[in-house]
């Protein structure tokens, strides 16, 4: 096969899930080594998962390695061309999707070991602490925007050695975890959230309870609504 966009966007998203949802297994989870380690290990977690997948997904044929439909339209919006959506869009939530089945097998024995099943559920997707529609769609699309915002801040800078994007990129979503994530689990993409969940549905999880469908509108809407807006107020200045 032969590197392109797809598989780069495929390829960068499942590496960004496998990790990402791996150290959000490796917390919560029973048994596992890392069980309660608490907050910053996922956050800073979340953060190597962002830029070991941008290094991937670069690696494997996309220049852009957005891993994220949120992402891709904010560019899209502030640029209007809108071609790249049709490619990137379906590699992401599939590239999602395969990265969250990893998880699965390389927790195997730890699902039958963890009785609550919304440990199990957090593993896959995102979840408000105090649940309120409103708030929890204001504070996912106030994080998108801030993380479209800080990509396109570094993107846009002159003064960065070459291969040090991905770098930055990094601690932007380790920063926006530990500022910003308390209050819904900063989603910020609709194939970080919607893809783990439909594999949360659909693999054989012992005792896995409900995916918890009335919420999952928000972190694809909120994500998706916070990047045009990060994109268009970013563009006002540029």
């Amino acid at each position: 096969m032969q590197a392109s966009p797809f598989w780069g966007e495929l390829v960068g998203t499942l590496v960004l899930i496998f990790l990402g949802d791996g150290v959000v297994a490796n917390v919560c989870l029973k048994q596992s080594k890392g069980e309660n380690s608490g907050w910053i290990v996922i956050t800073a977690g979340w953060g190597f998962a962002v830029m070991l997948g941008i290094f991937a997904s670069k690696a494997f044929g996309s220049a852009d390695a957005h891993l994220n439909p949120a992402v891709t339209l904010a560019f899209a919006a502030s640029s209007g061309d809108y071609s790249k959506l049709l490619t990137y869009w379906p590699a992401q939530m599939i590239g999602a999707f395969l990265g969250a089945v990893l998880v699965w097998l390389m927790y195997l024995p730890h699902w039958a070991a963890t009785a609550d099943p919304g440990a199990k559920l957090a593993v896959f997707s995102t979840g408000p602490a105090i649940r309120n529609k409103r708030d929890n769609f204001i504070s996912e699309f106030l994080a998108t925007a801030m993380l479209i915002v800080g990509v396109s801040s570094i993107s846009g800078s002159g003064e960065l050695a070459a291969g040090f994007g991905p770098y930055l990129v990094g601690l932007l979503v380790w920063s926006i975890g530990l500022s910003l994530g308390g209050t819904t689990g900063y989603a910020m993409s609709p194939a970080r959230d919607l893809s783990p969940r439909i594999a949360h549905a659909l693999l054989p999880i012992p005792g896995k309870g409900s995916s918890d469908w009335g919420y999952a509108w928000i972190p694809v809407l909120a994500s998706l609504a916070g990047g045009v807006a990060g994109g268009l107020f970013f563009g006002l200045f540029h």
